[in-house]
């Protein structure tokens, strides 16, 4: 299973499913616009609870360095670390260790392509787009598309309900 599915899914399916309740129910009372924004945080607080305490950055962040550490054995470069920046926890890989230009252009392409990896550099510098960021924005789009089915939902029920047999 990839990497980016195992930890974005389960933050997108909780902003679908609240955003599908939260429909459902915000579209048949009058203060929509409360129980929406409720639910949006709702949302964003879900992410934050899978990120955090669930410990789905910590599974991420494992997994991610561990293939790179497999990489680096494959092709023999023991004396080169690869670790995702932390502080906050992002998908960019940090290498460090002693290698030649050609070794370190190769191995900046190479790491850049393992899966989780946004991209990765021989700086530590600008660590990019916290991944907590990364997963409360698939879960808002998961609460849009959530919000979506029950407006559609909403529509039938109101369009069936104007015949009366």
């Amino acid at each position: 299973m990839n990497v980016l599915w195992s930890y974005f899914w389960p933050a997108f399916a909780a902003g679908l499913l609240i955003g599908a309740v939260a429909g459902l129910v915000g579209f048949r009372r009058k203060k929509q616009a409360a129980i929406l924004a409720s639910a949006a945080i709702v949302t964003i607080a879900a992410a934050m609870v899978w990120h955090g305490p669930l410990g789905a950055a910590d599974r991420f962040s494992g997994q991610v360095e561990r293939r790179a550490q497999e990489t680096l054995v494959y092709y023999e470069m023991s004396t080169v670390t690869a670790r995702l920046h932390h502080g906050p926890l992002t998908r960019r890989l940090a290498l460090s260790g002693t290698a030649d230009d050609f070794q370190r252009s190769e191995l900046v392409r190479i790491m850049g392509d393992l899966p989780g990896a946004s991209r990765a550099s021989w700086s530590g510098a600008n660590g990019g787009l916290p991944l907590i960021v990364e997963g409360s924005i698939a879960s808002l789009v998961g609460f849009l598309i959530g919000l979506l089915l029950a407006y559609l939902v909403e529509l039938r029920r109101r369009y069936n309900a104007q015949w009366k047999w």
